[in-house]
């Protein structure tokens, strides 16, 4: 039956070869102020074919709904390729961006020799001991900060194609890979395959985790590409961490792909069905403590490889998954469109998400002095009938714990997101306040935050004081 085929995560394209309720269609999430163990703002990928799509077709109609609801938020870069001698540096520049803006990135291990029982993602590493060196390479990419990897999608609920013995050998596999990334960064958070609701029993999935090794990873994941509705996951997700502590293996912790699951579930080739939508924006403040993250791991818009080429990029799909969702929350810290390319501007938001792009404006600043913090503000790109602007916050002579920025709009301008920072508007009088992450700066140290907004783009004059 198809509900129990292994959905296809992000199909390999030829380039990358080479409790809880949901509300409405399950896009908000209600619940407790508790969470899982993770937190703080998911890094957007700048190089994504969703933000090269919304580059190069700044007339198309669909675009501002797939800028605004799918390019705009946090997705996984999937490590897909099999190269021993660049996967270090591909991990590392990755990562390396998310942490010069103080984010968390996403990203997969996909290099599992038999890659999906050679389907439509088939590939891999072409034994398990050159599996291994391409493991050690991507883990001396990972850095020393949080990093959340997504480890071998199908790789555990499906091994239809494998012999006992050979089930076994990979079940080694991931438990020594799991190892060493932990080993070579502490503070990764690592999460094996839990398959999705509608297909392997709790009990099973359980126990196909415990022989790979779940001991040694955080958890793990479910509904990679599938579009199983939000509490069927859930459900299912405590059903396995029941079953993992009558093991004796405790603290285990689940995260979800949301990014198609807000509408039916049923067949699991999307690219000829109309009738999805994208759930829960990615976040990591899910308000239960069993779930560390609603995740987009499947790009919204990546084709399945029914309809279209498996992995490429479709702006009818996106458009199909989005146009009925809510747009993103003011203030989400998710939906940031700022990102790094290059080490010279380090929170600098890329203007390939927005069409036409603009030359950054002159700045205006206030503020400075001893105990005192000072505003910069700077726009950065602008488009018909919006624009996007950046916030650097910079401690004075002495440290800071806090800082509040305020200014006015001009008329006609609204903000539809920022991120780095919590908005309050009173008509049109806008306050930010740091997050708890930013907001203590040592003497002379500086944080930024971002927005889009409605309207002409403008330079006022910003007020900074400590709070």
């Amino acid at each position: 039956m198809f509900a129990r085929r292994p959905r296809r995560r992000r199909v390999v394209a030829a380039a990358a070869a080479s409790a809880c309720v949901a509300f409405a269609a399950g896009w908000f999430v209600i619940g407790s102020a508790s969470a899982g163990t993770l937190s703080g703002t998911l890094y957007r990928d700048p190089d994504s074919q969703v933000v090269r799509w919304v580059s190069a077709n700044p007339n198309d109609s669909r675009m501002p709904v797939i800028r605004d609801k799918v390019a705009s938020q946090s997705q996984a870069r999937w490590m897909a390729n099999f190269n021993v001698s660049t996967v270090q540096s591909e991990v590392s520049s990755f990562v390396s961006a998310a942490n010069a803006v103080n984010q968390v990135p996403v990203l997969t291990s996909y290099a599992i020799p038999n890659r999906d029982c050679g389907g439509a993602s088939a590939g891999g590493a072409p034994d398990l001991n050159q599996y291994q060196q391409w493991i050690s390479g991507y883990a001396r990419g990972l850095g020393s900060r949080t990093v959340i990897v997504i480890m071998e999608t199908d790789a555990l609920a499906l091994q239809t194609c494998l012999s006992g013995t050979e089930v076994q050998q990979r079940d080694q596999a991931i438990s020594t890979a799991v190892q060493t990334l932990k080993a070579a960064n502490p503070n990764a958070k690592v999460y094996l395959d839990g398959g999705h609701s509608a297909w392997n029993s709790a009990s099973d999935q359980g126990s196909r985790l415990v022989a790979a090794g779940v001991q040694y990873a955080d958890g793990f994941f479910t509904n990679v590409s599938n579009f199983q509705p939000l509490g069927n996951e859930l459900n299912y997700g405590r059903s396995i961490i029941s079953y993992l502590q009558g093991r004796g293996i405790n603290g285990k912790h689940q995260v979800i792909d949301t990014s198609r699951n807000g509408g039916a579930a049923g067949d699991w080739c999307a690219d000829d069905n109309t009738d999805r939508r994208i759930g829960n924006y990615p976040t990591l403040n899910t308000g239960d403590a069993n779930v560390d993250g609603y995740l987009w791991i499947k790009p919204p818009g990546e084709a399945d490889g029914c309809a279209y080429a498996a992995g490429s990029f479709q702006a009818a799909l996106a458009y199909s998954l989005a146009a009925s969702a809510p747009y993103p929350p003011a203030g989400s810290p998710t939906a940031s469109p700022s990102a790094s390319r290059s080490s010279s501007s380090p929170s600098a938001s890329p203007s390939a998400s927005r069409s036409p792009s603009a030359s950054p404006s002159p700045s205006r600043s206030s503020g400075g002095g001893g105990g005192a913090c000072s505003a910069t503000y700077q726009i950065v790109n602008s488009w018909q009938g919006g624009f996007q602007g950046n916030v650097t916050v910079t401690a004075g002579a002495a440290p800071i714990g806090g800082w509040t920025v305020t200014w006015t709009l001009a008329s006609g301008q609204s903000i539809t997101q920022l991120w780095n920072g919590t908005l309050t508007t009173s008509g049109s009088s806008v306050t930010v306040r740091n997050q708890a992450y930013n907001g203590s700066l040592g003497a002379g140290g500086s944080t930024q935050f971002g927005f889009t907004a409605t309207g002409n783009a403008s330079t006022p004059a910003l007020s900074c004081t400590v709070s």
